[in-house]
């Protein structure tokens, strides 16, 4: 379930003719990280992996889309003009739709995502300050935030803005007692909070951390994989069933035969 208050219907997926991915200036298929993406990639791992527990269930929600590192274009006309987010979501549209365009097209999807969040490297960082957040302004993200892991490349360790106008307001943090500093999402419903330099989910509804997004998708699958052996067996036994009632069925009628 999701974490949000409220869901939005499912926006219908127009597809608008085929991509000629041969003619981009890059290639969907192949990531090239810069150096120092070491600085990033176990922060952006464990907000990608609370985020799939929160918000797509795993990729089961047909109606919520979660990428990492992937594009959105904002040109209907050149879709080499396209930005690629650490983690962004899209809600109420048709995730398994976008997948196979390999890019994020607001004007085929019906809406461009809903959050978008960096977080801080060495190589990206006056990027993600300086130009994204008119970027993203620009492509219409209601909210766009920024994790710095050191504290040393953004200035600040925790950093949400809301669209207001054409431009990101920022979203007051708050302090607690033991450190952790919070900001409210209104889009996710959740606070994101910069625990020691380490990214965490705060639910205000409940008082409570979201944890263990590991252990909840090897639960997950332990427990899949035992439907899918129930399931199994199930088969197998009908199958069972069914050969020997079609065994006793060819003696009954071997047996009236014989009798006549």
């Amino acid at each position: 379930m999701t974490t949000r208050a409220t869901t939005p219907k499912m926006l219908p997926y127009q597809r608008q003719g085929e991509i000629d991915y041969a003619c981009l200036e890059f290639a969907p298929d192949v990531k090239e990280l810069p150096p120092d993406q070491m600085e990033q990639s176990r922060e952006i791992r464990e907000l990608t992996g609370l985020f799939a527990v929160a918000f797509t269930d795993f990729d089961r929600r047909p109606d919520v889309f979660l990428d990492d590192q992937t594009f959105i274009c904002y040109d209907h006309a050149n879709l080499n003009v396209r930005v690629s987010p650490d983690i962004y979501l899209a809600f109420g549209v048709d995730a398994r739709a976008i997948r196979p365009r390999k890019l994020y097209l607001p004007w085929e999807v019906g809406k461009p995502p809903d959050f978008a969040l960096e977080v801080a490297s060495e190589s990206t960082a006056q990027v993600d300050i300086r130009r994204k957040p008119d970027i993203y302004a620009r492509i219409g993200i209601p909210e766009y935030w920024r994790f710095d892991p050191g504290g040393r490349y953004y200035q600040e360790r925790l950093w949400g803005g809301r669209l207001v106008n054409g431009a990101y307001q920022s979203i007051d943090l708050t302090t607690e007692p033991d450190g952790v500093l919070k900001g409210y999402s209104a889009v996710l419903g959740l606070s994101l909070c910069w625990d020691d330099g380490w990214p965490r989910l705060y639910d205000p509804a409940t008082a409570t951390y979201h944890e263990n997004w590991r252990q909840e998708r090897a639960a997950r699958q332990t427990a899949e994989a035992a439907q899918q052996a129930a399931e199994a067996r199930w088969d197998a036994e009908r199958a069972e069933r069914l050969a020997a009632e079609a065994e006793i069925a060819r003696l009954r009628e071997r047996l009236y035969r014989q009798s006549e």
